[in-house]
């Protein structure tokens, strides 16, 4: 009784601390963001991060040959609309058809409410997009946050969270945090080097989409159910 009654504490506590990391930590240091970008204290550092990535003297030739060019929109392509569409919608239904419906309604509503998020705050701040350097990709839209980062860090987070959470050993489910944190990284520093965004449009973007990660991975402790106690 006393080992079940420690256990139960243990978990409650590692939930409390997700949950303030998710309220408090994200959100905090994503208003500490837009509050310098707002006021311009961001300018300077944005402007100079954002041509150490052009040839000095020719702001419109990203560094590199052509071909990493070419690779960094295909790596900005994973954090768009429609790529990031696909998957929530084919990882939404494997788990439907593997009878994760918990994990699949707390997996697809994380995501919709980081896009509704992202693009609330977009109309809010009105940023404008880098007009430094040529644009490496289209835009629709304002610059902060940054969409692709949020959606990727919401949706290649969450679910590594759900597939981590069906798998035994700890040094799989760090690749697969690892590799997750991986794209949400290249996808960020993509925007940056195409010239689209800000450095801290994409900063502001990683804050709000793993803060969203966050509450979906205290979601789905907080319902995942019991498991049989062990008496002996």
């Amino acid at each position: 009784m006393i080992e079940r009654l420690k256990a139960l504490l243990g978990k409650i506590e590692t939930r409390t601390l997700v949950l303030l990391l998710a309220l408090v930590g994200s959100p905090w240091l994503f208003l500490s963001v837009a509050g310098e970008v707002s006021e311009g204290e961001t300018a300077q550092l944005d402007r100079a991060l954002l041509l150490a990535l052009r040839t000095p003297g020719q702001p419109s030739d990203p560094l590199g040959p052509r071909w990493v060019e070419e690779a960094m929109r295909d790596i900005t392509a994973l954090g768009g609309f429609t790529v990031l569409t696909l998957i929530t919608v084919v990882a939404t239904l494997l788990l439907v058809f593997h009878r994760r419906r918990r994990e699949a309604a707390i997996f697809a509503a994380t995501i919709v409410l980081a896009q509704l998020s992202a693009n609330w705050l977009k109309t809010f701040y009105e940023r404008e997009r880098p007009d430094l350097v040529a644009h490496g990709s289209y835009v629709y839209s304002h610059s902060f946050p940054s969409g692709h980062s949020a959606l990727a860090a919401a949706v290649f987070l969450t679910l590594a969270t759900v597939v981590a959470s069906v798998e035994p050993r700890r040094r799989t489910k760090a690749l697969i945090y690892g590799l997750a944190a991986a794209v949400v990284v290249a996808v960020g520093v993509s925007r940056v080097y195409l010239g689209v965004h800000w450095p801290t449009d994409v900063l502001g973007g990683w804050a709000l989409g793993t803060g969203w990660a966050l509450v979906g991975w205290l979601a789905l402790s907080v319902t995942a159910p019991p498991r049989p106690f062990d008496g002996r």
